[in-house]
C-alpha cells in the first residue's frame, strides 16, 4: 500500500472514532442534563439554551466527520493520487456540496480541514461539558437551600 493510501486510510480511521465517540458524548450529555441537572427549575434558561446549541454542533460535526470519513475511505480505493481526488470531488459535485473545480485540492490540504473540524467538534464538546457542570452546580445550590 503506496503512502498515500496509508495515510488516508489512517485519516478515515481517526475521522470515524473522532465522530463517533464525540456525538456520542454529546448525546449522551443532551440526554442525562435533564434529569440530573433538574429540568423543572430552569433557574437559567440562557444557560439550559447554550447547552443544547453546545450538545447539537458536535452531533452535527460528528455526522460530518463520518461523511468526510467514507470520502476518504473511497479514495483509498483508488490507484492513483490524483484519480482519489477526482473520485472525492465527483461526489461532491453530485451531490451539489461543492462546485467542481479545475485543480482539486491536495490530500494534505484536505487532511488540515479535517483536523480543524476535529478540534472545533471537540472545543465545542468543552464548552458544552463546562456548561453542564455550572447548570450541575446550580442544581445541587438550588437543592440544598
Amino acid at each position: 500500500m503506496s503512502d498515500w493510501k496509508t495515510a488516508t486510510m489512517r485519516m478515515a480511521r481517526r475521522l470515524r472514532r473522532n465522530g463517533i465517540s464525540g456525538g456520542l458524548i454529546a448525546l449522551l450529555l443532551v440526554a442525562v442534563a435533564p434529569v440530573t441537572a433538574g429540568a423543572h427549575g430552569f433557574t437559567a434558561a440562557l444557560g439550559w439554551w447554550l447547552l443544547v446549541a453546545f450538545c447539537l454542533a458536535p452531533i452535527a460535526l460528528a455526522v460530518h466527520l463520518l461523511f468526510d470519513a467514507r470520502l476518504f475511505h473511497l479514495a483509498a480505493s483508488h490507484e492513483s493520487e490524483a484519480e482519489a481526488l477526482a473520485a472525492i470531488d465527483d461526489v461532491l459535485a453530485r451531490m451539489r456540496l461543492r462546485a467542481r473545480t479545475a485543480v482539486p485540492a491536495p490530500l494534505l490540504q484536505r487532511f488540515s480541514g479535517c483536523r480543524r473540524l476535529i478540534l472545533l467538534q471537540w472545543s465545542t464538546l468543552a464548552i458544552a461539558i463546562l456548561l453542564y457542570g455550572i447548570l450541575m452546580l446550580d442544581a445541587v445550590d438550588g437543592v440544598a437551600t
